[in-house]
């Protein structure tokens, strides 16, 4: 993107992010109020310094990255760090990390190991204790003033009021020498501070959550929002009613100590908590790799961290690599990735669904999000587009959970410059041409024409896959090359294909085409929720198709191993709209598209053909009423490690149990794995049983 920016354009892109940064720093560290996500805020930051770094003549003093913080509030007493409480470099990714331990080997041409701590989500603190006692606390404010809250403090169990005083053999125990322990001792009979993170664990976070809503208060907003606003009570009662605790991870002093991980020994033997985790790292390897079960295991963690913070474990080192701009040189803050981050968008094309319908695609400047490089976001429909106040070349904040698609969720206006362009709907389908319009109530826009190569391309590919027919070796791309020969037109012709039709395709050996055809021969005999979610009705997604696979079941006199296709047609087509809606779960809408699609002639000609090829229906396993889960509701979210998402559905649905894919009223249970996301918020918004991983495999059990 800087590349393609003249000089003027690049001033003005500096001045826009140093206001915007400027905005929300002072909403999150003074108000308490995070209006975008940590991670979309770095994003913007980190655009910005390399933008000056580029172009150090640009760079100015008040620029966000040359300061720490915002100022701080005046309902408190004003507080003067005896020393700055600095910031720290971000690291994403492992060659940044590289980088960085390069520049520091060039200074100190020698190897040397880490001390590497969790990087807590919390509000930093700092504590100074005058002859062994607690006198003041203070918050890190702009790095240099912070604010008084010694009251508020003095609520936390994890902060000692009175320092401990530790044994000679306690101390030796520790690995401290006689000269150390004396010069401990001398210190500590002065003034100290001692710097970490009051945070608030998910546990307590949860249980106050529940606790509001059923006294119908606000709920918190987050584990980190909660502990800044416990600690900016101006009445010290609710501060002790949010449980917080305090993790100390520095302390400023001379203490004769020769090693970063000293000062951990040292903190406990004072009385402070330290984090356990927090350990010794040889070299980058061991660094990464820790890194690594770390994110693994954060979801298990008694609070929230967003990374970890490398620190060289020399302090002689310390000293010789000083501080650069912001920060120090001997400490690195090695972040996760981010799933939210900002962009630009360059432009929005219009993709064709299996339906007709239109769905808007951002094309983005790559970016990365979540460990991967994206170029595209989905904008859902044009209502979406309105609803953001999108336009082309706009500043946006993306987020990407898990392996879901990118999706754009804000726009920010005040970065405009008056050269973005207005979106308008397409007036024609952008694969055939054919008309488009909003058919009824409906919010999308479709293509009108039924033979659109792209609507059928995409019946096709959602037939193969899985939740559907799950043909094993069909992918998007040898569907579309079938398709482009004429030997597939509709998802009867699958089941015609022969190894003698494969072979002379391109890039088709012989055992391909063998493997192929014996796939798509094993899936003659389809389970009937899998079909009727693979006919592609609209609206008609794979909790709908097996709540119709139940209604249709549920009518046999007899339980039926294998059905034919044309048993269910004649049922079908034998239902009313009023007796289709009067279906759990199915609303008006849905009962017409599933009324409209069994009585289409051509839908009726393909299933005949379906048949004819020889395709039958069984019942199935996953469609079981009865089991120790029966009438219970469930809803899955985030990534589960034992199990896939398929896997985790047919063994609630083989116990008797419901899946949807909502949160409601009616739901029993939320399934929450990593990177749960808003669904797990809003289950505790509504006061709904959570199941972690282990949990629900308890349950099945």
């Amino acid at each position: 993107m800087v590349a393609t920016m003249n000089k003027q354009e690049i001033k003005q892109r500096i001045l826009k992010l140093r206001k915007e940064i400027n905005h929300y720093r002072y909403q999150y560290h003074v108000l308490d109020k995070s209006e975008i996500s940590d991670a979309a805020l770095d994003s913007l930051k980190n655009e910005l310094q390399k933008l000056e770094q580029a172009n150090p003549e640009l760079i100015t003093p008040d620029s966000p990255t040359q300061r720490v913080g915002g100022a701080p509030l005046d309902k408190f007493e004003k507080f003067t760090h005896r020393e700055p409480m600095r910031s720290l470099f971000d690291a994403f990714n492992e060659q940044d990390m590289r980088d960085w331990e390069k520049r520091n080997k060039n200074i100190l041409n020698k190897d040397y190991e880490y001390f590497v701590e969790l990087k807590v989500d919390g509000l930093a603190m700092s504590l100074k204790y005058t002859r062994g006692s607690f006198i003041v606390g203070a918050t890190r404010g702009d790095g240099v003033n912070g604010e008084n809250v010694t009251a508020n403090l003095k609520t936390i169990e994890s902060i000692p009021l009175v320092l401990n005083e530790f044994s000679v053999s306690d101390a030796k125990k520790a690995g401290f020498s006689p000269e150390q322990i004396k010069k401990i001792n001398s210190s500590v009979a002065g003034d100290i501070f001692i710097r970490g993170e009051v945070v608030m664990t998910t546990k307590v976070f949860e249980e106050l959550n529940k606790k509001y809503l059923k006294e119908g208060r606000q709920p918190l907003a987050n584990p980190r929002n909660g502990a800044a606003g416990s600690i900016r009570q101006l009445d010290p009662k609710i501060s002790a009613e949010r449980k917080l605790a305090f993790y100390a991870y520095e302390m400023i002093g001379d203490f004769g100590l020769k090693k970063q991980s000293e000062k951990r020994e040292l903190l406990q033997l004072l009385g402070f908590k330290a984090i356990k985790e927090n350990k010794i790292c040889r070299n980058l390897e061991e660094v990464f790799k820790f890194y690594k079960e770390i994110g693994e295991r954060r979801e298990k963690l008694l609070f929230e961290i967003d990374g970890t913070v490398v620190k060289v474990n020399d302090l002689s080192a310390w000293q010789t690599l000083g501080i650069v701009g912001k920060g120090p040189r001997y400490m690195m803050a090695f972040k996760f990735p981010a799933m939210q981050t900002t962009t630009i968008v360059k432009k929005v094309n219009w993709q064709v669904g299996r339906t007709g319908t239109l769905t808007p695609v951002a094309e983005l400047e790559p970016v990365e999000v979540g460990g991967v490089t994206v170029s595209h976001a989905t904008l859902h429909n044009f209502d979406e587009i309105r609803r953001l106040g999108l336009k082309v070349g706009d500043t946006v904040i993306i987020e990407r959970a898990g392996d879901v698609i990118p999706k754009v969720i804000e726009v920010l206006p005040k970065m405009r410059t008056g050269i973005e362009k207005k979106i308008n709907p397409p007036n024609k389908c952008p694969i055939c041409g054919g008309a488009v319009a909003q058919v009824g109530e409906d919010v999308a826009w479709r293509c009108l024409n039924k033979n659109c190569y792209a609507v059928v391309l995409r019946s096709l590919i959602h037939f193969v896959a899985k939740g559907a027919a799950d043909i094993e070796g069909l992918g998007k791309k040898i569907v579309e090359q079938l398709v482009q020969e004429g030997l597939v037109s509709d998802i009867a012709d699958f089941y015609s294909l022969t190894e003698g039709d494969l072979k002379p395709l391109e890039r088709f050996a012989e055992k391909k085409a063998q493997n192929i055809v014996e796939s798509i021969s094993a899936r003659k005999v389809l389970d009937l929720s899998r079909l009727i979610y693979g006919l592609g009705i609209r609206h008609v997604g794979e909790e709908t198709a097996i709540t119709l696979s139940k209604k249709f079941i549920s009518q046999l006199s007899i339980p039926t191993l294998q059905l034919s296709i044309s048993k269910i047609v004649k049922y079908f087509r034998g239902l009313a709209k009023e007796e289709i809606e009067k279906t759990e779960d199915i609303g008006p809408i849905v009962a017409e598209s599933i009324y409209e699609w069994w009585h289409n002639p051509k839908n009726l000609a393909m299933l005949e053909k379906l048949e004819n090829n020889g395709v039958a229906l069984k019942t199935e396993a996953r469609l079981a009423s009865a089991g120790k889960l029966a009438g219970q509701s469930f809803v899955l979210t985030g990534t589960l490690a034992g199990l896939t998402r398929d896997e985790a559905k047919d063994k609630i649905r083989q116990l008797g149990g419901e899946v949807s894919e909502s949160v409601s009223k009616k739901t029993d249970f939320v399934v929450a794995g990593v990177e749960a996301g808003s669904k797990r918020e809003k289950a505790l918004k509504l006061g709904i049983k959570i199941l972690d991983e282990k949990g629900f495999l308890k349950m099945l059990k």
